[in-house]
């Protein structure tokens, strides 16, 4: 028997760790922290974006930034992360959503810079790239940009259609140029 005492997790444990660990880092290194896996939480990542925690929207939305700056995916699974605890959460697509996005530049040069509803802010290139997964029944598109290590923001219908009025065709592929690359959406004999 351990002399150390069994806890459930908690969302307030775990923000209150967060917060100690974060000492002012917009993002803390949660790659590097290793802690035990200390079971589920009840806290899910709706599609939209919208954080619950017990079934109950969570409301503070610094609190919501929080929890985001400690997410960490690992092997498909999502997981809250501190130096000293490790919890599963549920995510229902991606764990973030881009709003908004800005466009800097024209053609190869061009650079989209997306703004995430928990305020991350990344430009899509080689290291941040663009996908799009269609719908095998409706072929409806769901668009995703790499936030970082793993984490990816579905990219709001919006901001999608802003993305498609601006899209160029290259090498058979319909699509978008962001620092360089090239994000193909769509077989360009695929548009109507």
């Amino acid at each position: 028997m351990s002399d150390h005492p069994i806890t459930t997790p908690s969302a307030d444990g775990i923000a209150a760790s967060a917060q100690a660990a974060t000492k002012g880092r917009k993002i803390p290194p949660v790659h590097d922290w290793n802690p035990p896996f200390c079971g589920d939480l009840d806290m899910r990542i709706a599609r939209d974006g919208t954080w619950f925690y017990q079934g109950t929207p969570i409301g503070r939305p610094g609190l919501v930034r929080l929890f985001s700056t400690i997410l960490r995916r690992d092997e498909g699974k999502y997981f809250l992360v501190t130096p000293v605890e490790k919890v599963g959460i549920t995510v229902e697509d991606a764990p973030f959503v881009a709003v908004d996005f800005d466009v800097h530049g024209t053609g190869r040069d061009q650079r989209l810079t997306f703004l995430t509803n928990v305020d991350d802010s990344v430009t899509a290139g080689p290291d941040n790239p663009i996908r799009v997964v269609r719908d095998n029944d409706t072929g409806e598109p769901s668009p995703y940009v790499l936030v970082r290590h793993d984490l990816e923001a579905l990219i709001d219908r919006k901001s999608f259609y802003r993305l498609v009025d601006i899209g160029v065709h290259h090498e058979g592929w319909f699509g978008l140029w962001s620092q360089g690359e090239f994000f193909g959406f769509i077989p360009s004999d695929e548009l109507p």
